[in-house]
This record gives C-alpha cells, sequence and structure tokens, in this order.
C-alpha cells in the first residue's frame, strides 16, 4: 500500500520539533508495511516582498527532497502571499507543486491523506481530481477553530475540503463536533497519539538530566515546549514569574515569533530560560528534568506534548480548549482559564506547595494515554481506514 502524506508541516534537520506528531505517526505506519512518501510544500513569497521582510524569506538550509528515518520528503516551493489564508486561498498553486513532483519522481499513491483542511486539504482534493486518487482528511485544530472564521471565503474553502474527502478523520471529539457544525458532515475520531515505547523509567535522576542539559538544580522547574507565539500563552507563562517565589523558573523549549521579546525579561537566564528548537528525542529529556508542565494556549487541536508528558505521569497545567478536557476526563477541574496569569499562577502553587495531582491522579491519567493515544494501535486503526477508503473508491469506479 502506497499512501502520499501532504503536509504543511514535517521535521528536517534544520527544524526537528516542527510537526512531529505528523512524523511519529508516519514512522508507526512504516513499522505496519505502509510504504509512506511526503509532499511538504514550501511557501516562497515574492522577491519584493522577501527583499522588505526578512521573515519571508525562505529557509535555504531545507533541501528539496531528503530521507529522514527512511522516510523520502519532498519539500517544492510554491508561490505565497502573507495572510493569504485569509483572502487568497493557495490551494491551487500547492496542487501544482504536488503535481509536479508526482511527475518528476514517478510516484503513484494508492491514496492521498492530507493534513490540515486548509491549505493541505484544498491541494490535496485537487491533486485527487487530476490523478483519479480517493484521499482522507484529517482535522487537526486550528483549521477547524481559527482558520474558517478569518472570512467567508476562507470558510467556503473549508467546508469544500471537508465535504469532498472520501473520508474525514478528527484527532479530537471536540473537532469532530466544530467541523460537523460547520459543514454538516460527520468525521472519525482518530488521534495521531505517541510512540509510548520510547516513555519508560529513565535510567537517569532528575538532577542528572538537568545537569547535562545546564539547567538549574535548585529551582522548581516549569516547562513549556511548542512554538513561541502569544496564542501559547508564553507571555502569561512569563508573567507568572513576578507573583511566583524566587525558587521557581521556566524553561521554554522552542522557537517562534516571541522568543526575541521572552529574551528581553528581566529574569533572563536567572529564572526564565530558553533552549530553542531541540529534536523531539530530547523533549522527553526537558519534560523529565521538569517538576511540571505548563501549555497555556488560547486554542488547541489535540496537543501531542501533552500526551507525552501525562505518559511520564508529570503534572500538567493546561487550559480548557480544543481536545485537552478529552485528555483529562474526569479531572477537567485541574484545567485553568485561557489568558488568566493569576489562574496560572494559582495551580503552579497548588501544585508545588499543596501537591495537587496526587499518585492516583496521575495514574489515571496515564492510564488513559495508554489506552487511546498509543501511536502503534492508531496506525493500525488508520491502516484499516486507508484499505476501506482504496477499496470504497475501487467500487464505486
Amino acid at each position: 500500500m502506497k499512501v502520499l502524506w501532504v503536509t504543511s508541516v514535517y521535521p528536517s534537520d534544520e527544524k526537528p520539533g516542527l510537526g512531529v506528531f505528523h512524523e511519529t505517526q508516519v514512522q508507526a505506519l512504516l513499522r505496519l508495511g505502509v510504504e509512506v512518501t511526503v509532499i511538504c510544500p514550501v511557501p516562497r513569497n515574492p522577491a519584493l516582498i522577501r527583499y522588505f521582510r526578512k521573515s519571508y524569506r525562505a529557509n535555504p538550509g531545507t533541501a528539496y527532497m531528503y530521507e529522514r528515518k527512511g522516510i523520502t520528503v519532498y519539500r517544492p516551493p510554491y508561490l505565497a502571499f502573507p495572510g493569504q489564508l485569509r483572502w487568497a486561498q493557495p490551494n491551487k498553486r500547492i496542487a501544482t507543486s504536488v503535481l509536479k513532483t508526482m511527475a518528476d519522481y514517478e510516484l503513484a499513491p494508492d491514496l492521498i491523506h492530507a493534513h490540515f483542511a486548509m491549505p493541505s486539504g484544498g491541494a490535496a482534493r485537487i491533486v485527487a481530481q487530476q490523478k483519479q486518487l480517493p484521499w482522507i482528511l484529517t482535522l487537526h485544530g486550528s483549521d477547524v477553530n481559527i482558520y474558517p472564521n478569518y472570512s467567508a471565503s476562507a470558510k467556503k474553502a473549508f467546508q469544500q475540503s471537508v465535504k469532498e474527502a472520501n473520508h474525514v478523520l478528527a484527532v479530537s471529539e471536540s473537532l469532530k463536533r466544530k467541523a460537523n457544525e460547520l459543514t454538516g458532515r460527520d468525521s472519525l475520531v482518530l488521534p495521531l497519539g505517541i510512540d509510548l515505547s520510547h516513555f519508560h523509567p529513565p535510567e537517569e535522576t532528575k538532577m542528572q538530566i538537568r545537569r547535562r542539559l545546564q539547567l538549574p538544580e535548585n529551582k522548581k522547574l516549569i516547562v513549556f515546549v511548542g512554538r513561541l507565539t502569544k496564542a501559547k500563552g508564553v507571555f502569561e507563562l512569563a508573567q507568572s514569574l513576578e507573583r511566583l517565589s524566587d525558587d521557581i523558573a521556566v524553561v521554554f523549549v522552542g522557537d517562534g515569533p516571541a522568543k526575541e521579546k521572552l529574551s528581553q525579561h528581566s529574569d533572563f537566564n536567572r529564572r526564565l530560560f530558553l533552549t530553542g528548537q531541540v529534536e523531539n528525542e530530547k523533549v522527553k529529556e526537558y519534560l523529565l528534568a521538569s517538576d511540571l508542565f505548563a501549555l497555556p494556549s488560547y486554542t488547541e487541536g489535540m496537543p501531542t506534548v501533552v500526551i507525552e508528558a501525562l505518559a511520564l505521569k508529570l503534572p500538567v497545567i493546561s487550559t480548557a480548549v480544543g481536545g485537552v478536557p478529552e485528555l483529562f476526563g474526569n479531572h477537567n477541574h485541574l484545567l485553568i482559564e485561557r489568558r488568566s496569569v493569576s489562574s496560572l499562577v494559582q495551580r503552579i502553587n497548588d501544585i508545588l506547595n499543596q501537591h495537587l495531582y496526587s499518585t492516583e491522579v496521575q495514574y489515571e491519567l496515564f492510564e488513559s494515554i495508554q489506552k487511546n493515544y498509543n501511536a502503534h494501535q492508531n496506525a493500525i486503526l488508520l491502516k484499516n481506514e486507508y484499505k476501506r477508503t482504496i477499496l470504497s473508491s475501487l467500487v464505486t469506479q
């Protein structure tokens, strides 16, 4: 079985932490004998825009084609414009880049699996029509909760992608409900999951890991992992330090536009630390080195890093957004309000000083992760969906 995986984010040597949830599931499929090829089109702005805006310049270090962990990844460029998901959907331009790559490298998949309704879903719809291939769409979060609200044309593009896919998957129940409200189409809930075989007790102690990572050994550490943006609640987390005792520090693991402002914080390199982006394998080390994990996002789909933290039985502070409440089940009272520094400070103190997370609570959350978010088990279900979709398309031809 040959599957073409179309996405707007996928890890590379230059950005190993970008879209790691894709790589985790692709690797699980590979172990099941599914031949997966990834096409991750790269936006390239017109020369004039690149000249005036450094942030719009393409990354010259990422190759057009590379192999990563046994998977071939193509990154063809396509013409892009600032704010294009609001007004000028790039579906056709992305589809053209995908079709050219398929032709140049003689790619002949049995099925296309697109991730995010916009822009990958719109492009996959066009490619599938031209190649007469079945395609599956997975909804992840921002493509349901944010993009359709940009404009009437954005909402129309979202609805078209969802309605025309052969089969639609959603990574959480909340996304399934929201997509149904917007399109009238039902979907199957199937999270991508994590590789639980990597989550076993470490050989090193917490202090030994901190020493190796050059983290403070005399502080209670809060770790954040993700893209450093305002919408992830990073500024509220940084502001919380002003109301917390001096023996508490925050470590931000990741990169993004908020990095520069965070580096100007008065406690930078004293109680606030920035690691930059790290390989996914190393993310676990930062989780193991910390006393709690915080992700005070304004919006989320199904955040993989929260799943990873719970799999390590690490106390988690998160906002009640997206699929996060599904991860906590009967323990939703542990979640906090978004955009609230006071709520964040209160919960940090509850966990670090009042031991809010009991051993029983940690174990129950751990068991839920083991049952529902195992990448291997979910890959088996995904492979069955591939078979069913391909067979159904053959019957209708």
